[in-house]
Protein backbone atom coordinates (compact mmCIF):
# COMPACT_ATOMS: atom_id res chain seq x y z
CA UNK A 1 0.00 0.00 0.00
CA UNK A 2 0.98 3.62 -0.85
CA UNK A 3 1.82 6.18 1.64
CA UNK A 4 -0.97 8.23 -0.43
CA UNK A 5 -3.23 5.62 0.14
CA UNK A 6 -2.32 5.59 3.50
CA UNK A 7 -2.97 8.70 4.40
CA UNK A 8 -6.57 8.22 2.77
CA UNK A 9 -7.47 5.67 4.65
CA UNK A 10 -6.47 6.90 7.95
CA UNK A 11 -8.67 10.71 6.96
CA UNK A 12 -6.12 12.65 5.27
CA UNK A 13 -7.72 15.84 3.49
CA UNK A 14 -11.10 15.77 5.94
CA UNK A 15 -11.07 18.97 8.09
CA UNK A 16 -9.68 17.29 11.61
CA UNK A 17 -10.32 20.14 14.54
CA UNK A 18 -7.76 19.93 17.08
CA UNK A 19 -8.84 18.47 20.35
CA UNK A 20 -7.55 19.74 23.71
CA UNK A 21 -8.40 16.84 25.66
CA UNK A 22 -7.90 14.25 23.70
CA UNK A 23 -6.84 11.15 25.34
CA UNK A 24 -3.47 9.44 25.21
CA UNK A 25 -4.43 6.37 23.63
CA UNK A 26 -6.14 8.43 20.76
CA UNK A 27 -2.97 9.48 20.12
CA UNK A 28 -0.67 6.12 19.80
CA UNK A 29 2.58 5.16 20.76
CA UNK A 30 5.69 6.84 19.55
CA UNK A 31 9.02 5.39 19.10
CA UNK A 32 10.83 8.27 21.17
CA UNK A 33 7.71 8.21 23.61
CA UNK A 34 6.13 11.69 22.20
CA UNK A 35 2.57 12.05 22.52
CA UNK A 36 2.00 13.82 19.07
CA UNK A 37 1.63 16.82 20.71
CA UNK A 38 0.07 19.66 17.99
CA UNK A 39 2.28 22.73 19.72
CA UNK A 40 4.50 22.81 22.67
CA UNK A 41 2.97 25.21 25.48
CA UNK A 42 4.80 28.48 24.65
CA UNK A 43 4.10 27.75 20.67
CA UNK A 44 0.24 27.54 21.47
CA UNK A 45 0.27 30.17 24.01
CA UNK A 46 1.81 32.61 21.05
CA UNK A 47 -0.63 31.35 18.83
CA UNK A 48 -3.79 31.68 21.03
CA UNK A 49 -2.00 35.01 21.99
CA UNK A 50 -2.42 36.29 18.24
CA UNK A 51 -5.87 34.86 17.83
CA UNK A 52 -7.41 36.16 20.88
CA UNK A 53 -5.75 39.86 19.89
CA UNK A 54 -7.09 39.09 16.25
CA UNK A 55 -5.69 41.42 13.69
CA UNK A 56 -3.16 44.29 15.40
CA UNK A 57 -0.58 46.93 14.22
CA UNK A 58 2.11 44.04 14.50
CA UNK A 59 0.11 41.78 11.99
CA UNK A 60 -2.70 43.38 10.03
CA UNK A 61 -1.05 43.76 6.84
CA UNK A 62 -2.66 43.12 3.49
CA UNK A 63 -3.61 39.56 3.21
CA UNK A 64 -2.31 38.38 7.22
CA UNK A 65 -4.57 35.87 8.26
CA UNK A 66 -3.88 35.07 12.39
CA UNK A 67 -4.31 31.17 12.57
CA UNK A 68 -7.28 30.00 13.03
CA UNK A 69 -7.43 26.58 13.65
CA UNK A 70 -4.45 24.46 15.06
CA UNK A 71 -3.53 20.97 12.97
CA UNK A 72 -4.35 17.74 14.70
CA UNK A 73 -1.46 15.90 15.97
CA UNK A 74 -0.07 12.98 13.56
CA UNK A 75 -1.61 9.42 13.13
CA UNK A 76 -0.43 6.38 13.94
CA UNK A 77 0.88 5.77 10.23
CA UNK A 78 1.81 9.24 9.71
CA UNK A 79 4.12 9.02 12.72
CA UNK A 80 5.83 6.07 11.69
CA UNK A 81 7.03 7.66 8.51
CA UNK A 82 7.76 10.35 10.62
CA UNK A 83 10.39 8.03 12.51
CA UNK A 84 11.50 6.86 9.07
CA UNK A 85 12.44 9.81 7.32
CA UNK A 86 14.24 11.30 10.99
CA UNK A 87 16.18 7.97 11.35
CA UNK A 88 16.79 8.50 7.09
CA UNK A 89 17.96 11.71 7.35
CA UNK A 90 19.79 10.82 10.65
CA UNK A 91 21.76 8.16 9.20
CA UNK A 92 22.65 10.75 6.00
CA UNK A 93 24.04 13.17 8.12
CA UNK A 94 26.34 10.98 10.04
CA UNK A 95 27.76 9.58 6.14
CA UNK A 96 28.01 12.73 5.39
CA UNK A 97 30.26 13.07 8.67
CA UNK A 98 31.98 10.40 7.55
CA UNK A 99 32.90 11.58 4.45
CA UNK A 100 34.05 14.96 5.88
CA UNK A 101 37.05 13.18 6.87
CA UNK A 102 38.43 12.40 3.51
CA UNK A 103 36.49 14.85 1.80
CA UNK A 104 35.71 17.54 3.50
CA UNK A 105 37.38 21.22 3.96
CA UNK A 106 39.78 19.75 6.59
CA UNK A 107 42.95 21.44 7.55
CA UNK A 108 46.24 21.39 5.51
CA UNK A 109 47.67 19.96 8.59
CA UNK A 110 44.75 17.16 9.45
CA UNK A 111 45.25 15.63 12.61
CA UNK A 112 43.19 12.32 11.71
CA UNK A 113 45.93 11.79 9.01
CA UNK A 114 47.58 8.55 10.16
CA UNK A 115 44.96 7.97 13.16
CA UNK A 116 43.76 4.00 12.73
CA UNK A 117 40.00 3.93 12.03
CA UNK A 118 39.06 7.64 11.96
CA UNK A 119 41.99 8.16 9.57
CA UNK A 120 40.63 5.83 7.10
CA UNK A 121 38.24 8.24 5.08
CA UNK A 122 41.29 10.46 4.65
CA UNK A 123 43.15 7.70 2.70
CA UNK A 124 40.44 6.53 0.58
CA UNK A 125 39.38 9.80 -0.67
CA UNK A 126 37.12 8.60 -3.51
CA UNK A 127 35.20 6.11 -1.01
CA UNK A 128 35.16 9.51 1.55
CA UNK A 129 33.48 11.64 -1.34
CA UNK A 130 30.88 9.08 -2.36
CA UNK A 131 29.60 9.05 1.27
CA UNK A 132 29.37 13.07 1.18
CA UNK A 133 27.50 12.79 -1.63
CA UNK A 134 25.41 9.86 -0.48
CA UNK A 135 25.04 11.70 3.06
CA UNK A 136 23.66 15.35 1.00
CA UNK A 137 21.69 13.49 -1.33
CA UNK A 138 19.75 11.16 2.48
CA UNK A 139 19.59 14.80 4.19
CA UNK A 140 18.30 16.94 1.19
CA UNK A 141 15.47 13.94 0.59
CA UNK A 142 14.59 13.56 4.11
CA UNK A 143 14.10 17.18 4.81
CA UNK A 144 11.55 17.26 1.60
CA UNK A 145 9.78 14.60 2.96
CA UNK A 146 9.87 16.38 6.15
CA UNK A 147 8.20 18.90 4.27
CA UNK A 148 5.38 16.75 3.38
CA UNK A 149 4.41 16.42 6.57
CA UNK A 150 4.97 19.67 7.68
CA UNK A 151 3.08 21.96 5.11
CA UNK A 152 1.00 24.96 6.22
CA UNK A 153 -2.61 23.34 5.91
CA UNK A 154 -2.53 20.06 7.03
CA UNK A 155 -5.03 18.76 9.49
CA UNK A 156 -2.28 16.63 11.01
CA UNK A 157 1.05 18.18 11.32
CA UNK A 158 4.49 17.29 13.03
CA UNK A 159 4.47 19.19 16.41
CA UNK A 160 6.58 21.79 17.57
CA UNK A 161 8.85 19.12 20.21
CA UNK A 162 8.93 16.35 17.01
CA UNK A 163 10.52 19.38 14.55
CA UNK A 164 13.16 20.37 17.68
CA UNK A 165 14.25 16.74 17.78
CA UNK A 166 14.67 16.08 14.15
CA UNK A 167 16.97 19.25 13.95
CA UNK A 168 18.83 18.37 17.06
CA UNK A 169 19.36 14.35 14.96
CA UNK A 170 19.99 15.85 12.09
CA UNK A 171 22.52 18.64 13.28
CA UNK A 172 24.67 16.18 15.72
CA UNK A 173 26.40 14.84 13.64
CA UNK A 174 27.88 17.70 11.76
CA UNK A 175 28.44 20.09 14.41
CA UNK A 176 31.20 17.52 15.67
CA UNK A 177 32.60 16.82 12.24
CA UNK A 178 35.06 18.63 10.20
CA UNK A 179 34.00 21.14 8.04
CA UNK A 180 32.52 20.91 5.10
CA UNK A 181 31.67 23.18 1.98
CA UNK A 182 33.52 26.01 2.73
CA UNK A 183 37.09 26.93 4.13
CA UNK A 184 35.93 30.44 5.28
CA UNK A 185 36.08 29.25 8.88
CA UNK A 186 40.00 29.23 8.36
CA UNK A 187 39.85 32.80 7.23
CA UNK A 188 37.93 33.84 9.97
CA UNK A 189 40.59 32.33 12.65
CA UNK A 190 43.33 33.98 10.58
CA UNK A 191 41.81 37.63 10.61
CA UNK A 192 41.00 36.87 13.75
CA UNK A 193 44.73 36.33 14.44
CA UNK A 194 45.47 39.53 13.13
CA UNK A 195 43.35 41.55 15.12
CA UNK A 196 44.39 40.02 18.39
CA UNK A 197 48.17 41.33 17.46
CA UNK A 198 47.13 44.44 17.61
CA UNK A 199 47.08 45.20 13.85
CA UNK A 200 44.12 46.81 11.74
CA UNK A 201 42.53 43.98 10.15
CA UNK A 202 40.60 46.21 7.66
CA UNK A 203 44.18 47.76 6.15
CA UNK A 204 46.02 44.28 5.86
CA UNK A 205 45.56 40.65 4.81
CA UNK A 206 46.52 37.72 6.93
CA UNK A 207 49.32 36.28 4.73
CA UNK A 208 50.87 40.04 4.73
CA UNK A 209 50.31 40.48 8.66
CA UNK A 210 51.06 37.02 10.03
CA UNK A 211 53.21 35.48 7.29
CA UNK A 212 52.81 32.83 4.73
CA UNK A 213 54.58 30.30 7.11
CA UNK A 214 51.48 30.87 9.92
CA UNK A 215 49.70 27.70 10.43
CA UNK A 216 46.33 29.83 10.28
CA UNK A 217 47.41 31.41 6.83
CA UNK A 218 48.36 27.96 5.66
CA UNK A 219 44.31 27.17 5.79
CA UNK A 220 43.47 30.33 4.24
CA UNK A 221 42.57 30.35 0.55
CA UNK A 222 44.74 32.48 -1.82
CA UNK A 223 42.04 34.63 -2.73
CA UNK A 224 41.92 35.52 0.92
CA UNK A 225 44.97 35.82 2.12
CA UNK A 226 46.13 39.48 1.00
CA UNK A 227 42.62 40.35 1.73
CA UNK A 228 41.58 42.63 4.60
CA UNK A 229 38.23 41.30 6.27
CA UNK A 230 35.23 42.34 4.96
CA UNK A 231 33.27 41.77 8.43
CA UNK A 232 31.83 44.03 11.10
CA UNK A 233 34.24 45.17 13.45
CA UNK A 234 32.19 43.50 16.50
CA UNK A 235 32.80 40.42 14.72
CA UNK A 236 36.63 40.68 14.72
CA UNK A 237 36.24 41.75 18.41
CA UNK A 238 35.02 39.32 19.49
CA UNK A 239 37.04 36.74 17.03
CA UNK A 240 40.55 38.60 18.52
CA UNK A 241 39.67 36.84 22.15
CA UNK A 242 38.98 33.73 20.76
CA UNK A 243 42.06 33.63 18.81
CA UNK A 244 43.70 34.80 22.34
CA UNK A 245 42.54 31.56 23.74
CA UNK A 246 43.47 29.13 20.49
CA UNK A 247 46.66 30.60 19.89
CA UNK A 248 47.48 28.41 16.54
CA UNK A 249 45.52 25.54 17.53
CA UNK A 250 43.31 25.26 14.14
CA UNK A 251 41.15 22.34 15.36
CA UNK A 252 40.18 23.87 18.90
CA UNK A 253 39.57 27.16 16.77
CA UNK A 254 36.88 25.76 14.42
CA UNK A 255 35.09 23.98 17.79
CA UNK A 256 34.92 27.15 19.54
CA UNK A 257 33.89 29.18 16.65
CA UNK A 258 31.02 26.74 15.55
CA UNK A 259 29.63 26.71 19.31
CA UNK A 260 29.09 30.46 19.01
CA UNK A 261 27.72 29.67 15.33
CA UNK A 262 25.27 27.42 17.27
CA UNK A 263 24.37 29.62 19.75
CA UNK A 264 22.86 32.36 16.84
CA UNK A 265 21.54 29.29 15.49
CA UNK A 266 19.95 28.90 18.70
CA UNK A 267 18.59 32.17 19.16
CA UNK A 268 16.94 32.41 15.16
CA UNK A 269 15.36 29.34 16.55
CA UNK A 270 13.87 30.92 20.07
CA UNK A 271 12.73 33.66 17.81
CA UNK A 272 11.19 32.25 14.78
CA UNK A 273 8.69 30.25 16.23
CA UNK A 274 7.31 33.76 18.34
CA UNK A 275 7.43 35.73 14.84
CA UNK A 276 5.83 33.08 12.68
CA UNK A 277 2.86 33.05 15.07
CA UNK A 278 2.57 37.09 14.97
CA UNK A 279 2.67 36.96 10.85
CA UNK A 280 -0.02 34.15 10.96
CA UNK A 281 2.42 31.21 9.91
CA UNK A 282 2.53 28.02 11.75
CA UNK A 283 5.41 27.44 13.71
CA UNK A 284 6.49 24.22 12.72
CA UNK A 285 6.13 25.07 8.88
CA UNK A 286 8.55 28.36 9.56
CA UNK A 287 11.55 25.65 11.37
CA UNK A 288 10.98 23.47 8.55
CA UNK A 289 12.19 26.12 5.89
CA UNK A 290 14.51 27.58 8.09
CA UNK A 291 15.79 25.15 10.57
CA UNK A 292 16.07 21.94 9.46
CA UNK A 293 16.91 23.48 6.01
CA UNK A 294 20.35 21.93 4.20
CA UNK A 295 21.68 24.84 3.89
CA UNK A 296 21.27 25.70 7.30
CA UNK A 297 22.40 22.47 8.38
CA UNK A 298 25.04 22.60 5.98
CA UNK A 299 26.33 25.70 5.94
CA UNK A 300 25.86 27.04 9.42
CA UNK A 301 26.34 24.22 11.51
CA UNK A 302 28.78 22.07 9.26
CA UNK A 303 30.33 25.39 7.71
CA UNK A 304 30.09 27.59 10.58
CA UNK A 305 29.79 30.73 8.39
CA UNK A 306 28.50 34.15 10.37
CA UNK A 307 25.16 34.24 9.18
CA UNK A 308 24.22 32.26 12.11
CA UNK A 309 24.79 35.60 14.43
CA UNK A 310 23.62 37.56 12.04
CA UNK A 311 20.29 36.04 11.75
CA UNK A 312 20.00 34.91 15.20
CA UNK A 313 20.58 38.53 16.67
CA UNK A 314 18.50 40.22 14.30
CA UNK A 315 15.34 38.19 14.52
CA UNK A 316 15.94 38.13 18.05
CA UNK A 317 15.87 41.97 18.24
CA UNK A 318 12.67 42.02 16.46
CA UNK A 319 11.08 39.95 18.49
CA UNK A 320 11.74 41.24 21.98
CA UNK A 321 11.37 44.88 20.51
CA UNK A 322 7.75 43.92 19.17
CA UNK A 323 7.44 42.39 23.18
CA UNK A 324 8.73 45.06 24.62
CA UNK A 325 6.02 47.85 24.18
CA UNK A 326 8.03 50.95 25.73
CA UNK A 327 10.49 53.10 24.43
CA UNK A 328 13.41 51.30 26.13
CA UNK A 329 12.26 48.66 24.76
CA UNK A 330 12.61 49.90 21.18
CA UNK A 331 16.10 51.65 22.29
CA UNK A 332 17.28 47.87 23.26
CA UNK A 333 16.02 46.29 19.99
CA UNK A 334 17.93 49.05 17.96
CA UNK A 335 21.12 48.47 19.92
CA UNK A 336 20.65 44.85 18.64
CA UNK A 337 20.08 45.01 15.18
CA UNK A 338 22.66 47.66 14.81
CA UNK A 339 25.12 44.65 16.92
CA UNK A 340 23.50 42.63 14.24
CA UNK A 341 25.24 44.73 11.78
CA UNK A 342 28.20 45.59 13.29
CA UNK A 343 28.92 41.81 12.63
CA UNK A 344 27.65 41.39 9.11
CA UNK A 345 26.45 44.41 6.93
CA UNK A 346 23.34 43.46 5.78
CA UNK A 347 21.88 43.67 9.15
CA UNK A 348 21.46 47.32 9.44
CA UNK A 349 18.52 46.37 6.98
CA UNK A 350 16.46 45.16 9.72
CA UNK A 351 16.54 48.55 11.40
CA UNK A 352 14.24 50.03 9.00
CA UNK A 353 11.54 47.43 8.65
CA UNK A 354 11.47 46.47 12.69
CA UNK A 355 11.06 51.02 12.60
CA UNK A 356 7.95 50.24 10.35
CA UNK A 357 6.48 48.01 12.81
CA UNK A 358 7.17 50.39 15.69
CA UNK A 359 5.40 53.34 13.41
CA UNK A 360 2.34 51.54 12.50
CA UNK A 361 2.05 50.45 16.73
CA UNK A 362 1.90 54.36 16.74
CA UNK A 363 -0.55 54.94 14.80
CA UNK A 364 0.93 54.79 11.75
CA UNK A 365 1.39 58.33 11.01
CA UNK A 366 3.86 60.17 9.27
CA UNK A 367 5.01 61.85 12.05
CA UNK A 368 5.19 58.39 13.92
CA UNK A 369 7.61 57.05 11.28
CA UNK A 370 9.97 59.92 11.42
CA UNK A 371 10.15 60.11 14.76
CA UNK A 372 10.98 56.20 15.00
CA UNK A 373 13.20 57.02 12.00
CA UNK A 374 14.82 59.80 14.26
CA UNK A 375 15.12 57.98 17.25
CA UNK A 376 16.44 54.18 15.44
CA UNK A 377 18.88 56.41 13.02
CA UNK A 378 20.52 57.72 16.97
CA UNK A 379 20.55 54.45 18.13
CA UNK A 380 22.78 53.29 15.81
CA UNK A 381 24.94 56.12 15.25
CA UNK A 382 25.68 55.89 19.32
CA UNK A 383 26.16 51.96 19.37
CA UNK A 384 28.45 51.79 15.93
CA UNK A 385 30.10 55.42 17.37
CA UNK A 386 31.31 53.46 20.72
CA UNK A 387 31.68 49.73 18.65
CA UNK A 388 34.35 51.72 16.44
CA UNK A 389 36.12 53.57 19.11
CA UNK A 390 36.31 50.66 21.06
CA UNK A 391 38.04 48.52 18.17
CA UNK A 392 40.59 51.14 17.93
CA UNK A 393 40.26 50.84 14.02
CA UNK A 394 38.75 53.94 13.28
CA UNK A 395 36.16 54.12 10.17
CA UNK A 396 37.90 51.02 8.36
CA UNK A 397 35.19 48.89 8.75
CA UNK A 398 33.02 51.34 6.01
CA UNK A 399 35.60 49.96 3.17
CA UNK A 400 34.34 46.65 3.91
CA UNK A 401 31.48 47.77 1.74
CA UNK A 402 34.04 47.57 -1.10
CA UNK A 403 36.17 44.43 -0.13
CA UNK A 404 33.44 41.78 -1.59
CA UNK A 405 34.52 43.98 -5.01
CA UNK A 406 37.50 42.52 -4.91
CA UNK A 407 36.17 38.97 -5.30
CA UNK A 408 35.47 38.39 -8.46
CA UNK A 409 32.78 35.39 -8.95
CA UNK A 410 30.75 34.45 -11.83
CA UNK A 411 27.57 33.46 -9.45
CA UNK A 412 27.24 37.24 -8.71
CA UNK A 413 24.78 37.94 -11.49
CA UNK A 414 26.14 41.80 -11.84
CA UNK A 415 29.78 40.91 -11.38
CA UNK A 416 29.08 38.07 -14.18
CA UNK A 417 28.06 41.21 -16.44
CA UNK A 418 30.67 43.46 -15.61
CA UNK A 419 33.25 40.28 -16.37
CA UNK A 420 31.29 39.61 -19.93
CA UNK A 421 31.46 43.33 -20.54
CA UNK A 422 35.02 43.50 -19.95
CA UNK A 423 36.03 40.20 -21.70
CA UNK A 424 33.90 42.02 -25.13
CA UNK A 425 35.79 44.92 -24.99
CA UNK A 426 39.12 43.06 -25.10
CA UNK A 427 37.62 41.09 -27.52
CA UNK A 428 36.56 43.82 -29.98
CA UNK A 429 40.15 45.72 -29.35
CA UNK A 430 38.76 48.32 -26.53
CA UNK A 431 41.23 47.30 -24.16
CA UNK A 432 40.94 46.05 -20.62
CA UNK A 433 38.26 47.82 -19.12
CA UNK A 434 36.73 45.24 -16.56
CA UNK A 435 37.47 46.89 -13.13
CA UNK A 436 35.73 49.75 -14.84
CA UNK A 437 32.64 47.70 -15.83
CA UNK A 438 32.93 46.24 -11.93
CA UNK A 439 32.32 49.31 -10.78
CA UNK A 440 29.34 49.93 -12.90
CA UNK A 441 27.90 46.93 -12.53
CA UNK A 442 28.10 46.79 -8.50
CA UNK A 443 26.62 50.75 -8.51
CA UNK A 444 24.03 49.58 -10.40
CA UNK A 445 22.91 46.18 -8.38
CA UNK A 446 23.41 48.45 -5.39
CA UNK A 447 20.73 51.03 -6.78
CA UNK A 448 18.73 48.23 -7.55
CA UNK A 449 18.84 46.97 -3.91
CA UNK A 450 18.06 50.48 -2.63
CA UNK A 451 15.17 51.12 -4.93
CA UNK A 452 13.54 47.75 -3.64
CA UNK A 453 14.39 48.66 -0.04
CA UNK A 454 12.47 51.91 -0.46
CA UNK A 455 9.68 50.89 -1.93
CA UNK A 456 9.09 47.94 0.33
CA UNK A 457 9.48 49.99 3.22
CA UNK A 458 6.73 52.60 2.02
CA UNK A 459 4.56 49.30 0.66
CA UNK A 460 5.10 47.79 4.38
CA UNK A 461 4.29 51.17 6.13
CA UNK A 462 1.30 51.36 4.44
CA UNK A 463 0.19 47.85 5.52
CA UNK A 464 -0.10 46.73 2.31
CA UNK A 465 3.21 43.87 2.87
CA UNK A 466 4.30 42.49 5.92
CA UNK A 467 7.29 44.17 7.34
CA UNK A 468 9.42 40.73 7.69
CA UNK A 469 8.46 39.70 4.14
CA UNK A 470 9.77 42.99 2.75
CA UNK A 471 12.44 42.52 5.11
CA UNK A 472 13.44 38.97 3.26
CA UNK A 473 12.45 40.08 -0.43
CA UNK A 474 15.09 43.01 0.25
CA UNK A 475 17.59 41.06 1.77
CA UNK A 476 17.32 38.65 -1.21
CA UNK A 477 17.42 41.45 -3.54
CA UNK A 478 20.91 42.77 -1.86
CA UNK A 479 22.10 38.96 -2.19
CA UNK A 480 21.08 38.94 -5.78
CA UNK A 481 22.32 42.06 -6.90
CA UNK A 482 25.29 42.39 -4.93
CA UNK A 483 29.05 42.30 -6.31
CA UNK A 484 29.65 38.62 -4.25
CA UNK A 485 26.99 35.83 -4.39
CA UNK A 486 27.26 32.41 -2.11
CA UNK A 487 24.87 29.84 -1.45
CA UNK A 488 24.57 30.48 2.02
CA UNK A 489 23.18 33.87 1.43
CA UNK A 490 19.91 32.32 0.55
CA UNK A 491 19.31 32.26 4.34
CA UNK A 492 19.00 35.83 4.32
CA UNK A 493 15.87 35.70 2.26
CA UNK A 494 14.15 32.36 3.10
CA UNK A 495 14.26 32.89 6.93
CA UNK A 496 12.55 35.94 6.93
CA UNK A 497 9.80 34.82 4.50
CA UNK A 498 9.76 31.34 6.07
CA UNK A 499 8.18 33.13 9.22
CA UNK A 500 6.01 35.91 7.37
CA UNK A 501 4.54 33.99 4.55
CA UNK A 502 2.33 30.30 3.90
CA UNK A 503 2.27 31.17 -0.15
CA UNK A 504 2.75 28.06 -1.74
CA UNK A 505 4.32 29.43 -4.63
CA UNK A 506 6.99 30.71 -2.41
CA UNK A 507 7.62 27.55 -0.33
CA UNK A 508 7.56 25.18 -3.42
CA UNK A 509 10.19 27.31 -5.13
CA UNK A 510 11.99 28.08 -2.07
CA UNK A 511 12.11 23.78 -1.19
CA UNK A 512 13.44 23.35 -4.83
CA UNK A 513 15.91 25.95 -4.67
CA UNK A 514 16.95 25.59 -1.60
CA UNK A 515 17.75 21.56 -2.28
CA UNK A 516 19.55 22.08 -5.32
CA UNK A 517 21.70 24.61 -3.82
CA UNK A 518 22.53 22.62 -1.35
CA UNK A 519 24.16 19.65 -3.31
CA UNK A 520 26.15 21.67 -6.13
CA UNK A 521 28.32 22.62 -3.90
CA UNK A 522 30.67 20.69 -3.53
CA UNK A 523 31.73 19.16 0.00
CA UNK A 524 35.57 20.03 -0.04
CA UNK A 525 34.67 23.82 -0.32
CA UNK A 526 37.43 24.03 -2.71
CA UNK A 527 38.08 23.12 -6.33
CA UNK A 528 39.19 19.06 -6.39
CA UNK A 529 43.06 19.68 -7.36
CA UNK A 530 44.50 16.94 -8.58
CA UNK A 531 41.64 14.24 -8.10
CA UNK A 532 39.24 15.55 -10.56
CA UNK A 533 39.18 12.16 -12.09
CA UNK A 534 37.81 10.84 -8.71
CA UNK A 535 34.89 12.98 -9.06
CA UNK A 536 33.06 10.72 -11.61
CA UNK A 537 33.74 7.48 -9.87
CA UNK A 538 32.00 9.19 -6.61
CA UNK A 539 28.86 10.50 -7.96
CA UNK A 540 28.18 7.44 -9.61
CA UNK A 541 28.67 4.73 -6.60
CA UNK A 542 26.71 7.50 -4.39
CA UNK A 543 23.81 7.95 -6.86
CA UNK A 544 23.75 3.80 -7.32
CA UNK A 545 24.10 3.76 -3.29
CA UNK A 546 20.83 6.40 -2.93
CA UNK A 547 18.77 4.54 -5.69
CA UNK A 548 19.02 1.16 -3.80
CA UNK A 549 17.83 3.57 -1.01
CA UNK A 550 15.06 5.05 -2.40
CA UNK A 551 13.61 1.26 -3.49
CA UNK A 552 13.74 -0.16 -0.30
CA UNK A 553 11.88 3.53 1.22
CA UNK A 554 8.89 3.35 -2.00
CA UNK A 555 5.76 3.23 0.16
CA UNK A 556 7.00 4.06 3.72
CA UNK A 557 7.39 7.59 3.20
CA UNK A 558 5.68 10.50 2.28
CA UNK A 559 5.53 11.88 -1.17
CA UNK A 560 8.18 14.40 -2.19
CA UNK A 561 5.78 17.07 -3.92
CA UNK A 562 3.26 18.46 -0.98
CA UNK A 563 -0.28 19.40 -1.87
CA UNK A 564 -1.54 22.68 -3.01
CA UNK A 565 -4.05 22.68 -0.19
CA UNK A 566 -3.68 25.18 2.57
CA UNK A 567 -4.67 28.63 3.85
CA UNK A 568 -4.57 31.75 1.72
CA UNK A 569 -1.21 33.35 2.01
CA UNK A 570 0.14 35.53 4.23
CA UNK A 571 1.64 38.45 2.21
CA UNK A 572 -0.08 39.73 -1.11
Amino acid sequence: MGAGETNKRHGAGRDVPARSGARPEDAGPGDDGERGEATTAAEGAAVRTAEAAGPSTDTAYAGAAPTDRQPAPLDPPERRQLDLVRRFGTTGSLVLAFGAIGAGAAPVDNPLIGVRLLGLPARIPTVAMACAWLGMLMVVTAWLWLGKLSWPGRDRMVSRTQMDRTVVMWGLPLAIAPPLFSTDMYTYLAQNAVAALGINPYSLGPGTALGVDNPLVANVPNIWRDTPSPYGPLFLMFGQHIARVIGDDVVFGVLLWRVVMIIGLVLAIWAIPRLAARCGVHPVAALWLSAANPITLFHVVSGAHNEALLVGIMLAAIELGLRWRTPLGVIAAGVLLSIGGAIKPPGFVALGFFGIYVARRRGGRMRDLVGVAALLGVVLLVTMTIITVSSGWGLGWIETYDVPNRIKTWLAPMTAFGMTGGGLGMLLGLGNHTNSMLVITKIFGYAITGGVCLRLLWLSFKGRIEPLAALGITLGTLAVFGPVLHPWYLLWMVVPLSLSTNDHRFRLGAAAICSIVALVVPPTGAAFLLRAYQIPFAVIASLIAFGVLLWLMRGKVPPLLPTRKGRRPVTS
